[in-house]
């Protein structure tokens, strides 16, 4: 969700190695201290400091973005240096084919209290064998500020591409969910994009384009809705707006009726790490209904916990932010993250880069 860097940058995190700067790596482990790579809504002290009390540890944390500059901290790194793996969701089993990951004790995780739909049993396991657990997930859907729009009319994807909302639309860089999205408008399934349907999807994103003030990752997307700049945010979700929304309750997002894309992260424990005990303990305390409604309002940004048993442990303004009455509606009319194969996938990208250069 986060992170633009997906497929391609995985595929290509040697050549990354040679153009990121040097990342020292931390001092091996002591028996008391935990070192994990992960998405900034686990730097969130509040997430963190609980566990760091109840077991008498330090959590060392480093933040990351993209999956490719991830491994190539860790081919920086010696074998044992780091612990704890937060990672996207579709990721998973291109890190465990690379054999990073340790096995997880299933008996000891609360894999039936997963939301179903996000579970993901063909993403988080190989050879009837758990590597990673999902722990939140959100869509790729629209943001907006209810007091300058019409929310009904964000329920329908095509009113994006009419003239009513023109130069009042922020579009997120990041061309796997947008795209997704498009084929959505289209009226295809996003696992339904192909090389002939191409030429007719970057139609669609010229005339999107054409109704848009301005194209930007998380950041500068977010900001432009926040500051007004922007009414609306294609790509957004909740994870654009909750965190806002004490300060201006007029943000908010919906998943349209054609439908959003699911994005997803996960929790995983690398097989070289010196403290592996105490990183499990770690998974299981970030899954429970505790760590997961801390998760899922991390002062970074917010998301769906994988734990249905969170919602006990969230307020009702919390809930409500995060749509959670709705939620079996919203994953029965989502998709995952449609990752295509090399050849398509350099064909969406050019399309891509004609989109932002148009």
């Amino acid at each position: 969700m986060i992170s633009a860097l997906r497929s391609t940058t995985l595929a290509a995190s040697v050549t990354v190695v040679s153009v990121l700067s040097l990342v020292a790596p931390p001092e091996a482990n002591a028996a008391g201290e935990l070192n994990a790579l992960v998405w900034c809504d686990h730097t969130d002290p509040a997430l963190i400091r609980p566990f760091e009390e109840k077991h008498g540890v330090r959590v060392n944390l480093k933040e990351y973005e993209g999956t490719g500059a991830a491994l190539a901290i860790v081919e920086q790194s010696r074998p044992g240096d780091w612990d704890v793996f937060v990672i996207d969701g579709v990721d998973v089993p291109r890190v465990v084919d690379a054999g990073l990951l340790a096995e997880l004790p299933k008996d000891e995780l609360p894999l039936a209290d997963l939301f179903p739909q996000v579970r993901m049993d063909d993403v988080t396991m190989k050879d009837g064998k758990l590597y990673a657990i999902m722990e939140k997930f959100g869509y790729n859907v629209i943001s907006y500020n209810k007091s300058k729009v019409d929310p009904a009319d964000m329920r329908d994807l095509k009113t994006l591409w009419s003239d009513k909302y023109k130069g009042r639309i922020a579009v997120y860089d990041y061309y796997i969910p947008l795209m997704d999205l498009v084929a959505l408008k289209m009226g295809m399934k996003p696992n339904q994009i192909s090389a002939d349907k191409l030429p007719a999807m970057k139609q669609e994103l010229f005339r999107l384009k054409e109704n848009s003030v301005m194209v930007g990752e998380v950041v500068s997307s977010t900001t432009a809705l926040a500051t007004g700049e922007a009414d609306i945010l294609i790509g957004g979700g909740e994870w654009a707006v909750a965190v806002m929304q004490a300060e201006d309750p007029n943000l908010d997002w919906v998943l349209p009726d054609q439908g959003g894309i699911l994005w997803s992260q996960s929790l995983a424990v690398f097989k070289d790490s010196k403290n592996k005990d105490l990183a499990i303990e770690f998974v299981k305390y970030v899954m429970s209904p505790e760590g997961q409604a801390r998760l899922a309002t991390s002062s970074c940004f917010w998301g769906m916990p994988a734990n249905r048993k969170a919602g006990a442990r969230l307020t009702p303004e919390q809930k409500a932010a995060l749509r959670w009455d709705e939620q079996e509606k919203f994953l029965a009319n989502s998709y995952r993250y449609f990752i295509p194969d090399a050849e398509l996938d350099a064909q969406m990208l050019d399309v891509w880069a004609e989109f932002l250069q148009h």
